[in-house]
């Protein structure tokens, strides 16, 4: 699971913001690995909200990705035609839970550590400083930037953390760095979603707050024809929509997992506009 977007152009001076997105991975995956290592092996079977994928598959798909990332070496199975996969990059993320859907809850556990702290030792050794570049290990060939890689594994590892707490009913890890990172990087695609999910005119400004999150503004300009949604400095004071929420409800809505509890997204303003962003928020795969 990842953002599809590819951050504005890098230079050599991003050192300092790519470490700490290392810095927030690594507690994502510590976090992850102490999860795991509290459930006990039956609760691997409970389903999750990710479609035909239960707590192992989860556990297995975050493992795979980070032996890629540390070893450079892909694997491969036969996955099938799983009906719940409608993509290439969808049936790339099917080979992790096949081959270990034998593991008990302590190798995942081990696997994920083991390979994290290899990849970690590295990245501190050779600390990427130039966000634009290209990374050397990547998993499914897709054509990230430093800067793409390391922000998204944050957000796909706390948010699979969260797929896990939720379908084991085990919350929290709620206020952590790499839910506070998750939860800001998400909030920037209010732009993308009022133009390309929701349509909305040029002249629209929307307005999300998440609670623990400073507020971001959001405005539809025409730019030589074509319509962007561009975030304003300062949120306005009065814009055609505004959208409250906390941040649970945020994170399940913009990660396309389940809708919150009624009444868990205030919408002021535009209460249409409001409620059609609301149903397009779902910003990852």
């Amino acid at each position: 699971m990842s953002r599809p977007d590819e951050p504005p152009t890098a230079t050599t001076s991003d050192a300092p913001r790519l470490a700490g997105y290392i810095e927030v991975w690594w507690q994502a995956v510590s976090d992850f690995a102490g999860l795991l290592e509290q459930l006990d092996d039956e609760e691997l079977s409970t389903p999750t909200d990710l479609p035909g994928w239960d707590v192992r598959a989860v556990a297995a798909h975050v493992a795979h990705l980070e032996r890629v990332l540390a070893t450079g070496e892909e694997e491969t199975t036969e996955v099938g035609e799983p009906a719940h996969v409608t993509s290439m990059m969808g049936l790339y993320t099917e080979i992790g839970p096949a081959n270990r859907r034998d593991r008990t809850a302590a190798q995942l556990a081990a696997e994920i550590r083991e390979h994290t702290e290899v990849r970690r030792a590295a990245l501190l050794a050779q600390p990427p400083a130039d966000g634009s570049a290209k990374p050397e290990r990547i998993f499914g060939g897709v054509p990230w930037s430093w800067e793409t890689l390391l922000r998204n594994r944050p957000l796909d590892v706390w948010m699979h953390e969260q797929d896990i707490r939720r379908a084991v009913g085990r919350p929290g890890g709620l206020d952590s760095p790499a839910a506070q990172h998750t939860t800001d990087y998400l909030m920037e695609s209010l732009g993308f979603v009022l133009v390309k999910r929701v349509g909305a005119p040029a002249g629209t400004t929307a307005v999300l707050e998440v609670e623990g999150s400073t507020p971001l503004g959001f405005e539809v300009v025409d730019f030589d024809g074509k319509l962007r949604g561009r975030q304003l400095a300062t949120p306005p004071e009065n814009p055609t929509v505004r959208l409250r929420t906390d941040r649970e409800s945020f994170i399940v809505l913009a990660g396309g997992r389940r809708q919150p509890p009624p009444g868990a997204v205030t919408v002021e303003g535009d209460q249409e506009l409001g409620g059609r962003i609301v149903a397009a928020m779902a910003t990852t795969p």
